[in-house]
């Protein structure tokens, strides 16, 4: 025998107990991570890993701080991403966005408790800041039937207890989504409820210096993926019945190789179903000499999110001057809007100031000119100058955030559209884009 049981439950049996993010170096761990694919790629592109314990515990400070700056008695969170930030546990993540099954409590005090599947209760347990683990947040009507109410009430009363004995008499309690029962409950308890979207939301748009190397890390084995894809069809869209969706399954595939998690949307479109956007990716057969664009809103490793956005021009024959033309405007739109981003610099600047789209691009523009990114798309928002609204952004960049900058160039009624985006880090003295995936050389009218 040339192998031994203790190497076979590693991730990477050439290291000892952890892996260099720290984490158990335990195939059979509770916490989902990257693969050895992964950690391979990453270590020979010389990236430094995150220390996910210091990143969990810096996350549950700030949240802890932002609770104590608004004299909150605590936050209840039930938004599977909040509970990821908090905590960094997942659980079935996809199906507990539209069945609630879990809550988490941090207390002002930073008392932290979870709620999670009753027969899961050992979720968290590799997370110490998780202080106790809980069942029965389940209010939906799968879960509870004709008795929503009732569960509501024995929920809060396990709220109310814990509030009692970690924030004292403060009952201002900050909830992010909740189920109709269960604020009816808080209410009926005595409970302030406040708005508690408003504060994590501002909490998680700052990243850690770990956090940004957990990026760094998702960024390159985001892009690594997106590679993969492109190579999938310029080899297979030339030979013919291809359809978007194997283009699009490529990336899945390839995410989750490298201990990805999911897709938020299926927006990748070919030739004329790239206008008008939106359109979801489905069995169109690509043809050559046409364009493919696609936006990834791809949720790597360690649950970070790899938003970035290219269109390539697929086939033997040049792109028309048209086309040439509009991806050469979408570039300079994110090129020159990156320009503006640092810190201090007010959303007022980010809207009003840069590069403007032609007119005959506007009606068909992107929701927004830029947003913020962390374990999805998160705020803020930065609105095109027609959809700026007083009072709604009167905020300014800080170092840590992290934005998506847009562009989305195409006419209404035309037969396509240039989709765009990259993802940039606010630095303290400027920014420093993230994104290194190049735009394809034939559209930008350079081969």
């Amino acid at each position: 025998m040339d192998k031994h049981y203790r190497d076979t439950r590693k991730i990477d049996p050439t290291r000892g107990a952890t892996l260099g993010d720290g984490t158990p170096n335990d195939a059979d761990r509770l916490e989902i991570g990257p693969t050895q694919l992964a950690f391979a790629e990453w270590d020979a592109a010389g990236l430094t890993l995150p220390d996910l314990a210091r990143m969990r515990e810096t996350r549950w400070k700030r949240l802890t701080r932002h609770i104590v700056a608004r004299d909150y008695g605590g936050l209840l969170l039930f938004d599977p991403l909040n509970i990821r930030y908090a905590t960094d546990t997942t659980n079935m993540q996809l199906w507990n966005t539209h069945n609630p099954f879990r809550a988490v409590l941090l207390c002002a005090d930073g008392y932290m408790v979870i709620w999670d599947y009753k027969n899961s209760p050992f979720m968290a347990d590799y997370n110490p800041l998780v202080r106790e683990s809980r069942s029965g947040a389940s209010m939906f009507y799968f879960s509870t039937g004709d008795k929503g109410a009732e569960a509501a009430d024995s929920f809060v009363a396990q709220v109310a207890e814990l509030m009692a004995a970690h924030a004292g008499s403060n009952k201002r309690l900050a909830v992010d989504k909740i189920m109709v029962a269960g604020l009816r409950a808080l209410e009926a308890a005595g409970f302030e409820v406040m708005e508690g979207e408003e504060l994590t939301e501002k909490a998680r748009s700052v990243k850690n210096p770990d956090e940004i190397r957990a990026m760094r890390c998702a960024m390159h084995a985001g892009e690594t993926s997106v590679a993969a894809m492109e190579r999938a069809a310029r080899e297979g869209v030339p030979r013919g019945q291809m359809s978007e969706d194997d283009i699009w399954a490529v990336l899945h595939a390839e995410n989750i190789r490298r201990g990805g998690e999911w897709i938020e949307t299926r927006l990748l479109a070919s030739g004329p179903r790239t206008n008008p956007w939106f359109q979801e990716c489905g069995p169109r057969i690509v043809q050559n000499n046409e364009i493919v664009a696609f936006d990834t809103d791809l949720i790597g490793a360690y649950g970070i999110c790899v938003d970035i956005s290219r269109t390539w021009w697929i086939g033997d024959e040049k792109p028309g001057n048209s086309m040439i033309y509009a991806m050469r405007h979408a570039h300079e739109h994110i090129m020159r809007n990156i320009e503006l981003l640092a810190p201090g610099v007010s959303f007022r600047e980010l809207t009003f100031g840069g590069h403007q789209l032609d007119e005959k691009f506007d009606a068909l523009k992107y929701g927004c000119r830029m947003h913020g990114v962390g374990l999805c798309d998160e705020w803020p928002a930065i609105a095109y100058p027609d959809r700026w609204q007083e009072g709604a952004f009167d905020h300014v960049l800080e170092p840590g955030m992290v934005l998506c900058v847009e562009a989305l160039v195409g006419e209404v009624g035309g037969a396509f559209s240039i989709k765009l985006e990259d993802q940039v880090l606010i630095t303290e003295d400027g920014h420093e884009n993230l994104t290194s995936y190049p735009f394809y050389p034939a559209l930008m009218g350079t081969a």
